[in-house]
Order: C-alpha cells, then structure tokens, then sequence
C-alpha cells in the first residue's frame, strides 16, 4: 500500500509539472505583437521581476531565523531533526509555485492582447493555458514535496507513521508563512497602484483605465502579476498541501496505521488527472455573453468535479475495504460544498445576477449609497457558505463515523477539505486566467488597439472578476475546512506530549482560558485586516502624490507629448509593499506562541476556534465585496447608468477602489492567516505544554 501511495503520488505529480510544460510551451508560441505591445510587456515583466527579487531577499531573512529557531528545538529534543528542513521546503515550494506563475503570466498578457485581435475564443485560449500553467505548477510542485517527503521518511529513514505527518506538518507552517508573505506584500503592491491609478487618473484628471499618461499604469499591471498571480500561487500552495498532511495526520490518529494517508494522497493525485481532462473542455464562440462565458470555464471545472465524485469511490474501497467506504461521503460533501461556494459567490460578485446589478443602479444616488450597498452585499454573502460548510462538515463527521469516534469524525472533516480541493488545477488555472486578462486589456489600451480587441479584453477581464471571486470563496471555504482539521491535529499533538494530556482536559467553554481565547481569536482577523487595509491606504497616498506631481510637472503629459516616469511608480510601490508587509507576517506567527506561554494549550484551542470562525465570515464578507464592486463599476462601463465618464461612474471607480484592498488583499490573506495559526500552534505546541504560565 505504501509504495503504491507514493509511486502514484510521484507519477502525477511529475504528469502535472510535464503538462504545465507543454501549455507553458504553446503559451510562448503565439505571438506578443506589435513592438509597442513587446515594450509594455517587458515594462511589466521588469517591474514584476524586480520586486520578487526583494521581496525573496527579506523573506530569507524570516526564514533564515526560523530555521535558527527550530533547529535549537530539535536539538532540545523538542521536535524531530526533520523539522526545520521540513519548514524551508514548504517555504521554497510555495515560492516556486508563485514566482512559475508570474513569469508566464508576464509572458503571456500580449500574447493575449494580440489573440483578441483574431478572435475572443483564442484570447481565451491563451489566457486560461497560462491560467493552467499555474495551476498545475502548484498542484504538481505540492504533490512533488509531499511524496519526496514520504518517501524519505518511510523508505530511507523508516519512520513511524506518527513521525512521519509530525514532520510533513511543519513544512505547512514553511508554505504558510511564504504564502502570508506573498499575499501581503503582493496585495499591497498591487492595490497601492491600482488605487493610485485610479483616483488621480479616472476620477481626477477623467482619462480612461489603462491610459497610458498614467504614470502608474504600469505599476497597475505589474501588481496584478505580483499580487493576484504570484500571491495567489503562494496561497493555495499551502491551502492544497495543508489539506492533504492535515487529512494524513488525523488518518493516522483515527486508524494507527499509514495506510490512512493512502486516501488523501491517491485522492488528490487522482484529481490531476480529472482536472487535466476538464481543461480540454474550456472554449467558447465569438460574441460570447458573460454568461456563455462563465459556461464555458464552468463546463471545465464541473467535468473534473463529476469525474474526481467518480474515482473517489473505488479509492476508498481500495484503501478501506467494506468496513469504511461510507468515508466516501465525506470527500462526495466537500466536493459538493465547493462548488455551492463557487456558485453562491457567483451570484454576489457577477454581473448577470441582480445583486452586482442592483449594487450599480445604488451609483445613480451617489457615492455614498455605493458604498453603503457594498458593505451590504459583502454581509449578506456570508450566510450561504457559512450554511454550506456548517452542512458538510456535519455531513463527513458523521458519514466517517463521528457518532462512535470523533477521531474518524474530524478525519472526514479533514478528507472534505481534500475533496474540495482535490481538482485545484483546473479551479485554478480558471483563477489565474484573470489577471493575464487584465494585463491584455490594459496593454491593448496603452498599445491603441482597436475598439473590438479592448471589447474582447474586457469581455474575458470581467470573467475573470467573477472567477477570482469565486476562487477566492472556494480557497477561503476549503481554509475554514482545513482550520478545523488543524484545529483537531493541535489537540492530538499536545496528547502525544508527555503532560500534554493534563493540559489540554478541560475545554469546556466555561472555562476562562478557553474563553479569553476565544475573544483573542475573534479579534485577530479584525486586527489583521485593520493592519493590511492601513498598509495599502499608506502606500497608495504616496502613489496618489506622485501620480499628481507627475501630472503637475512634466509639460505635455496629459496631451501624449511627453511619457511619464512609469519607473518611480514602481520602485515606490515595491518599497512601500515590502516595508509593510513584514509586521502582519511577523504578528500571525507569534501571537499563538504568546497566548499559549500565557493561557496554556485550552487558551491556544479557544484562539484557534475564535480566529477560524470569525476569518471565515471577515474573508468572505470582504472577498464579495470587493468583487461586487469591481463588477459594478464594469457594468456601468457598458454602457448603462451613464456609463464611462458619468457621475455614477465615477462613484462606482470610489466604490471599486474601497473594494480593491478587500478583495485583493485583506480578504484572501485571512484565510492564510487561520491557518498559519494552526501550524504555528502545532510546531510550537511542546513549548507551551512545558512553558506555559496557566
């Protein structure tokens, strides 16, 4: 059973590494244009390229101390000598993952601005095959770590299967700690720009997206890549490698055996090859409407869906036998739950549906009423997916035999999350399509192409509004699953640690320290979201001014007879993202080690469940949001309520630039930050069961 786990686990992971090759490979094969549409892809390219290279350099530094750490605790005798090594391969896998991404989303934002000009099923094309690059980067590289990791500790260094998902768990908290980092700091580049852009260049001075007399249209673009491309990889890295060492570690406190990370593994290496026979699936017809077009991804990502609930069921029979094949239920629940998310946050965030409508026609009354009608979409989206996770993780507690173990009960929550995300590479490669398409769009404005192609590149930019958000929902539901597990996985490490037992016996909720903790989790995602939302407000002011003084300055700029100075718009926010970034990291990390050294391991339970319920409905609340605002604005930009240039655009591009931060960086990060709670908790949890005051 162990090596047919790992050879199969091997073997896809290298078939999706060798497919994203080959899409990676057509994707270079078309052509970028015209010389002037090379030029702003290489501007982009350089800029995007400049500001991973330092960001990598700070966050070597993070885990250069980390390893530090951890290796003094291994010597100890604390955790295993596997450890550290484990944390800095997750680290480097989720940064590979993002920065593959980047560079072929940066290579292929003219390569679709240029297929629009032929056609809208071939911009398409282009653009969802460098969305697939991503995705099966990410899932390819995970299952790459996780399988070399098992190999080693099974097969060289014969490991128990306790030592084993002991130390494939830290090398979560490695990608969750990198993915934290590239969220942020991507997050922050991109929306200081995007808001700069757009309240000095659209509402201000009344030129159109992408203009290029805008001196941060290039800094625009290059956040796009950064943020939503690079960052994005980073984030469901270690969403999709945390479900599955979470799933393995309770498999194994339920069962005691190791064949119980066989189902989590096989599953997901299973879902390769389901998402790869979707994406062939992917095209659409000219003239497509957003909803022709939303059908066209969703033809994709709901084949790969119904082919994984297929093979799911001969796997757990495989594994299991007759005794548990009811298990196959819970994967069939968090199948079935991501795609009600994907849906519901579809109907909050589209165009086509009357909330994203009727959040436009609140522009004809002002800003204000914008606004207002946001916040109040973004709240009502959380009841859905709170129903629908609440539903499933019933559903797999019980369906893996909750009623008799709770071990077998929180491993069925845990396979719900791995279910969820066992075809990320089709969900996100319809994900990552969209900010090439934003990129294609801005490039056929700078690059003066005709009226149809922009049409074309907005049609497939405001698809990928919609996708983004669902995406967004998708990995913020799978975060929430996968929290719990975590949650379950902090509660059975502290068992295993000798005295642990004592300390973690009451967690009733009348408990003090476990409701002191429960109040601190709560706060830390409002306190979070507080943080990144004042790091991109201080880093736009500083594009806003420069962006005014740009516009003030060079004679002839706002008549297209002098080029602006794209390069400080960059280096500005490349600084300002990069000096932000670092206090949220730093405060995820260390605020479970402090809780714990103060309230003990029952405090550490309470901070756990208070952040996981809380962060799931903030991350959701400001992902829609966002989103909605985003296509509102767009709605309004085809031509109804006044269109482009109108009062009620205007208020729409304010509602829209409050709404960019929400969804690009507080919103997504959250979900990183549940979860690297968790791991943190987990790594540390031998510190506490010895250190703790309480």
């Amino acid at each position: 059973m162990e090596k047919i786990m790992a050879i199969a686990t091997l073997a896809c992971a290298v078939l999706a590494l060798l497919f994203a090759a080959i899409k990676a490979h057509r994707v270079m094969k078309f052509s970028e244009g015209t010389d002037l549409m090379k030029k702003i892809s290489a501007s982009i390219r350089k800029g995007a390229n400049a500001f991973l290279k330092r960001q990598y350099k700070i966050v070597l530094i993070f885990f250069g101390i980390m390893f530090v750490v951890l290796g003094v605790m291994a010597l100890l005798g604390l955790l295993t000598p596997f450890v550290p090594f484990a944390f800095l391969s997750g680290g480097f896998f989720s940064a590979f993952s993002g920065f593959i991404g980047m560079k072929i989303a940066t290579n292929s934002n003219a390569r679709t601005a240029n297929a629009c000009r032929e056609g809208l099923n071939r911009g398409l094309k282009v653009a969802f095959s460098a969305g697939s690059v991503m995705g099966f980067t990410v899932v390819g590289l995970g299952l790459l770590d996780i399988s070399i990791w098992f190999i080693l500790l099974k097969f060289v260094f014969k490991l128990s299967a306790n030592e084993i998902t002991s130390a494939m768990l830290t090398f979560g908290m490695g990608a969750s700690s990198m993915a934290l980092f590239a969220r942020v700091g991507g997050g922050i580049f991109t929306k200081a720009a995007d808001v700069g852009a757009d309240l000095v260049g659209k509402v201000e001075a009344g030129i159109p997206e992408d203009d290029p007399r805008n001196p941060a249209v290039i800094a625009d673009n290059v956040g796009d890549n950064v943020g939503d491309v690079a960052g994005m990889g980073a984030d469901l890295y270690e969403s999709y490698v945390g479900s599955i060492i979470s799933a393995c570690a309770l498999g194994v406190a339920a069962f005691g055996d190791i064949k119980a990370m066989a189902l989590p593994m096989l599953l997901s290496a299973a879902g390769v090859l389901c998402s790869i026979l979707g994406t062939f699936l992917v095209r659409t017809k000219e003239g497509a409407s957003q909803k022709q077009l939303l059908r066209a991804l969703s033809r994709g990502t709901n084949f790969s869906a119904i082919l994984i609930a297929i093979v799911s069921l001969p796997l757990v029979y495989f594994v299991f036998g007759k005794e548990n094949w009811t298990i196959y239920f819970a994967i069939l629940a968090g199948l079935i739950a991501g795609v009600l998310i994907g849906q519901a946050t579809e109907y909050f965030t589209s165009e086509s549906y009357k909330p994203t409508k009727g959040l436009a026609a609140t522009s004809e009354t002002g800003t204000a009423t914008i606004i207002i009608g946001g916040l109040s979409v973004g709240m009502m989206s959380t009841l859905l997916p709170i129903v629908i996770v609440a539903v499933c993780v019933l559903v797999a507690y019980f369906v893996a035999g909750g009623a008799t173990s709770a071990s077998m009960g929180l491993y069925g929550i845990s396979l719900a999350a791995v279910g969820m995300l066992s075809t990320l590479g089709i969900t996100l490669a319809t994900d990552a399509y969209g900010p090439v398409a934003d990129n294609a769009g801005g490039i056929a404005e700078m690059a003066g192409l005709e009226d149809e192609v922009r049409e074309r590149t907005d049609a497939l930019d405001s698809l990928g509004n919609t996708t983004a958000a669902t995406g967004k929902g998708f990995a913020i539901g799978s975060a929430a699953l996968t929290a719990l597990a975590l949650m379950a996985s902090y509660i059975d490490k502290v068992n295993t640690i000798e005295g642990g037992a004592e300390k973690i016996a009451n967690l009733n909720i009348t408990n003090p320290t476990v409701l002191i903790g429960l109040f601190i989790g709560a706060c830390l995602p409002f306190v979070f979201a507080a943080l990144t939302m004042n790091s991109v407000g201080r880093a736009a002011q500083s594009v806003v001014k420069e962006v005014r003084r740009q516009f003030k300055e060079i004679a002839g700029l706002m008549d297209g007879k002098a080029d602006p100075d794209y390069a400080s718009c960059v280096d500005l926010c490349t600084k300002a993202s990069l000096r932000e970034m670092v206090f949220p990291t730093v405060v995820a990390v260390a605020v479970p080690i402090v809780v714990g050294i103060v309230l003990g391991c029952t405090g550490v339970v309470g901070m756990l469940a208070g952040a996981t319920a809380s962060g799931f409905l903030m991350a959701v609340f400001m992902s829609t949001s966002g989103g909605a605002w985003d296509n509102a604005k767009k709605y309004i930009e085809s031509g109804v309520h006044g269109g482009k240039g109108s009062e009620q655009h205007k208020a729409a591009v304010v509602g829209d630039t409050v709404g960019d931060p929400f969804k690009d960086t507080s919103g997504p990060a959250i979900n990183i930050l549940i979860k690297l709670l968790s791991m943190v908790s987990i790594v540390f949890a031998a510190i506490v069961v010895n250190f703790s005051i309480l």
